[in-house]
């Protein structure tokens, strides 16, 4: 089945693209304002409001619901959660307040509390994985999951460190959605990240630095009020066979997460009990990492404030310009895609400490677990046959009792001090980075827009209801330091998609996207490479880095057997060929610009496959799925660098598609083994 000759139609605030006149007919038939009952339960039983309303225990959160008019919502079509607080968590809130009633609650606040417990999604228990529920509230919070025993001894789930669903009344099913009654109310803190660090006294050391640098003042930012979403209609599109829509983000939101080591920490671990102290150590590790420095002016205590300050570097090397909702989702969510046996899931996030990243790893990889807990989540770690850096490990939350989530962010606590040392520079990221393109933006994780969804589950065509997920798109200037013309569209996960992780980015039309690459750690020669998938739809572009054109225009519908590249030397099980044969290969292909598909990667067959969904296909045998040199160039590490691909492709016309799915900057230490015959490994 082909894409259709001119696939994008755009319909809202903006005239539709000159289409057929057939298909004109089909989307204005098509469309209708009556929601598609087969994306929703039916009236067969108990509602979620008729639950509420006759179960006697939650009748102060009825009330609340039905002041915050909200009660005919959970009567009708929908598939919801419910956190409903029980009477006697609801009368332990009041007296909290100082009130004896719900009636003397303002409809603000019957309005925010009812949002608080109910969320737009379905959740089991059994879903609910430590870090954060994968759906926000209808208040737009994220609440977070911990899991804890009663007074029982039954294993609960936690929300907030506030409250616990209670064991023998969760996962009660209504035609609606799931009633979860919980023995407390779940608040959200309506203040910035500096004001919640502010209040935890264990944190003291680092807020105190915080402030002395004034990066505290670099924290506040929140929302763009010029963002209008209304102004940028629906797109449909076609992506090979795949018939999909995609709308503009909501809002545009800031972000921040920290990680903070505690004053116990910095005291046992490094004898810290005061800022010169503190001081001290940064100089210890910058003075290493930047020579040029230790000269000038700004090195002393008196200028905390300029940014190459050691101190000033030591803080914002510990801040991401994101917010990650979740410490589930410092990683990729769930390992989607990712073969946990093989490789431990990694992603790199830039950090507020200029041309630097912080290194997220979860262990997974028995081998290389050392003395470190599976299945945690560690920053700046190396633990292969070369080297054993254990990194820090990030903590799953804090105290009961302590906030950590703010509206613009969230911070966690880490073991140790995270440092840009010279170990951190030449050895941890001396190293393949592989990263999904969904992590190269911030706006990506503080929106919630990466990975969100349900992979398991693909859409009707042009479905409009997100039942499983949204596809969203970019307006030029949306994203930091992208310069977009054509369509940026972002595809949510699916499993038995050819992509890394499940997701991936796509260009249409006579597209021309610009953006900023991550920074390498150290200067010398890098190998930039772009992950993709080669589908007959797919088009040509030019490719430029730092505007200059790199070799000749990239065609994405040549596959790895093709008589340009390996032909029919293609072997498809390289898991049979000897070292020496593995070696040829990867030589053969390297020479031709090209590396397999990541052989830690997977997608799941999908329906019509003979295995069905159980059984895996590994990027690496497939002669679609692969990895291409972009360029090898000389990069300065204290620069910013940018890439270009730009539409040259004629043949079909303006229905151009581009892929993006993950990059790879990788030194030569890793790339030019292949010279010398040996093996980058294949991972």
């Amino acid at each position: 089945m082909k894409a259709k000759t001119y696939n994008i139609i755009r319909y809202g605030a903006k005239t539709l693209a000159v289409l057929p006149l057939f298909i004109v007919a089909f989307l204005f038939t098509a469309c209708s304002d009556e929601p598609d009952t087969s994306n929703y339960y039916t009236f067969k039983g108990e509602m979620m409001s008729t639950y509420l309303k006759t179960h006697e225990q939650f009748s102060d959160y009825a009330a609340i619901v039905d002041r915050a008019g909200l009660m005919d919502l959970l009567s009708a079509y929908g598939h919801y959660t419910c956190f409903a607080p029980t009477n006697d968590a609801i009368q332990a809130y009041l007296k909290s307040r100082g009130m004896n009633s719900v009636s003397d609650l303002s409809d603000a606040d019957c309005d925010t509390i009812a949002r608080t417990h109910l969320v737009e999604n379905m959740f089991a228990t059994s879903e609910m994985n430590d870090g954060t529920l994968t759906t926000a509230n209808m208040n737009k919070r994220f609440i977070e999951i911990t899991h804890d025993f009663d007074n029982d001894s039954n294993g609960v789930v936690r929300l907030n460190r506030a409250a616990n669903i209670i064991f023998t009344l969760q996962d009660d099913s209504v035609e609606n959605g799931i009633m979860q009654p919980i023995d407390g109310v779940l608040t959200s803190s309506s203040r910035m990240l500096p004001n919640v660090l502010k209040d935890n006294p264990r944190i003291s050391l680092f807020y105190k630095a915080l402030q002395d640098t004034h990066l505290e003042d670099s924290l506040y930012a929140y929302i763009d009020e010029s963002y209008d979403h209304t102004l940028y209609p629906r797109v449909k599109y076609t992506s090979h066979v795949n018939q999909e829509t995609a709308t503009a983000p909501d809002e545009k939101k800031s972000g921040f997460t920290a990680f903070v080591p505690t004053d116990s920490i910095l005291r046992l671990k490094y004898g810290i009990t005061t800022m010169e102290q503190l001081y001290q150590k940064a100089c210890e590790i910058y003075d290493a990492t930047y020579p040029e420095d230790v000269d000038k002016p700004y090195h002393c205590f008196d200028s905390l404030t300029n940014r190459k300050n050691p101190l000033n570097r030591l803080i914002a090397y510990h801040i991401l310009d994101r917010d990650v909702i979740g410490w589930n989702l410092l990683t990729p969510r769930n390992d989607i895609g990712i073969s946990t046996t093989q490789m431990n899931p990694v992603d790199w996030y830039e950090t507020m400490l200029p041309h630097t990243m912080l290194k997220f790893e979860r262990l997974t990889v028995v081998r290389y677990a050392g003395n470190s807990e599976l299945g945690q989540r560690y920053v700046n770690r190396r633990y292969d046959d070369d080297y054993q850096i254990t990194g820090a490990k990030v903590s799953q939350t804090v105290e009961n009792g302590v906030e950590n989530t703010a509206l613009n962010g969230r911070y966690f606590y880490v073991d140790d001090l995270l440092a840009f040392s010279e170990q951190t520079r030449d050895i941890v990221d001396g190293v393949r980075i592989r990263m999904d393109l969904s992590t190269i933006f911030p706006e990506m994780m503080t929106m919630n827009i990466r990975q969100n969804g349900d992979p398991s589950h693909n859409d009707p065509a042009y479905d409009e209801t997100a039942k499983y997920g949204r596809n969203y798109y970019f307006p030029d200037g949306y994203l930091k330091n992208v310069k977009v013309n054509g369509d940026f569209i972002y595809r949510r996960p699916r499993n038995y998609y050819d992509s890394y992780e499940g997701d991936e980015f796509n260009m249409f039309g006579n597209y021309d996207i610009t953006f900023k690459i991550p920074p390498v750690p150290y200067e010398g020669d890098w190998q930039i490479r772009m992950g993709y998938a080669q589908e007959p739809t797919r088009g040509i572009a030019q490719i430029y880095f730092d505007g200059v054109p790199q070799g000749i225009p990239l065609d994405m519908t040549v596959a790895l057997n093709d008589p340009s590249i390996l032909g029919s030397d293609w072997v498809s099980n390289y898991a049979g060929m000897t070292q020496e044969q593995l070696a040829r290969d990867q030589k053969a292909l390297k020479n031709k610009g090209y590396y397999r598909g990541a052989a830690g990667g997977y997608r799941i067959n999908g329906e019509g496959h003979p295995t069905g969904y159980s059984d895996r296909t590994v990027f690496a045998t497939q002669t679609q799925t692969f990895r291409i040199v972009l360029c090898t160039v000389h990069i300065d590490p204290n620069k910013d660098h940018f890439l270009r691909f730009r539409s040259v492709s004629t043949k079909m016309g303006n229905n151009n598609e581009f892929m993006l799915d993950y990059l790879e900057l990788v030194p030569k230490s890793v790339y030019g083994v292949t010279d010398e015959g040996e093996i980058e490994d294949m991972l």
